[in-house]
């Protein structure tokens, strides 16, 4: 509301506050971050030319001793793709460092700042280029991994979208992104039955994303006829032509995939506890014998 009817006096207001993010109670630290962090998503920042200084200050706040602070200043940066996207290529080295070492906050116990710097991220990345990110991709992508089997429905999600949304820079980093789409390949294919709808929406954005980068066409025609947000999937079914495809197109992973999908024998989800030996049963009815040979039974017949 004060955006939309208290514009001229903002710079006033904002010069006001600007002490109080430096005091000594939390609260007021709290509730002055949230103030700059939603004004950001506002355009009338980049009217008043308050942006650099409101932007400045949501960085400074990035060691603050208060996690919720901390998290709102990753909130505001992140806000900066809706409040001035054409600026956020000039600030992209400066947003993305923010972004990335929100991640690496070790002080987050509820991993409330990382959740924030994913979602954050997420927004940023349309007003990106390439050359913008290329240096931390594999960085991030690394580093989100460990999220998307969070117990945590929104870490989950949030993760998941991300990895999406970074497969569109994978361009001159093609076979080193590969290895990051084939490690969280069996994730995203089991999460398809995650208990919670907006991660298995996740994971259908995810995969269709990474289907172009994948190298098998019947696989990318696969990922987007099957995977569309309104369309309900037979599991079975698709999972039978994926480790077809698989197996036609990365024989050699057969082990990888194989242990990968042992790790969720013992998923805490029943229906992804259930669905890793099936992924199992398919890939192994898909593989030529030569490869069948090479594959280490004893784990197999033990579940572990």
């Amino acid at each position: 509301a004060m955006a939309r009817h208290a514009g001229p006096r903002l710079p006033l207001i904002v010069k006001n506050l600007l002490p109080s993010l430096s005091s000594i109670f939390d609260s007021q630290r709290v509730t002055t971050t949230a103030f700059f962090a939603q004004l950001l998503s506002s355009n009338v920042v980049n009217d008043l030319i308050l942006l650099e200084t409101m932007m400045d200050s949501m960085t400074g706040r990035q060691k603050d001793t208060c996690t919720l602070v901390r998290m709102l200043a990753l909130r505001g940066l992140g806000n900066i793709a809706s409040g001035a996207p054409e600026k956020v290529r000039k600030h992209g080295a400066k947003l993305l460092a923010s972004m990335v070492n929100g991640m690496d906050d070790k002080d987050d116990p509820h991993n409330l700042v990382a959740l924030e710097a994913m979602s954050s991220l997420s927004k940023l990345l349309d007003h990106l280029e390439q050359r913008d990110i290329q240096s931390m991709l594999l960085h991030i992508a690394i580093r989100i991994r460990p999220f998307f089997d969070s117990e945590q429905p929104d870490l989950r999600r949030s993760s998941i979208v991300l990895f999406g949304n970074l497969t569109k820079f994978s361009e001159g980093n093609g076979e080193v992104f590969l290895e990051q789409i084939l490690n969280g390949l069996v994730t995203l294919l089991l999460h398809l039955q995650d208990p919670r709808p907006e991660v298995v929406k996740a994971c259908k954005f995810a995969l269709r994303m990474c289907g172009p980068n994948m190298g098998c066409e019947g696989l990318c025609e696969m990922f987007l006829n099957h995977l569309r947000e309104d369309r309900s999937l037979h599991y079975g079914e698709f999972m039978n032509n994926v480790c077809k495809h698989l197996m036609q197109s990365y024989p050699e992973m057969l082990n990888r995939l194989i242990s990968t999908n042992l790790f969720y024998f013992k998923s805490s989800w029943v229906d992804i506890r259930a669905a890793a030996p099936m992924f199992i049963g398919f890939l192994v009815l898909h593989v030529d014998e030569d490869h069948c040979q090479q594959v280490d039974l004893d784990p197999l017949i033990s579940g572990e």
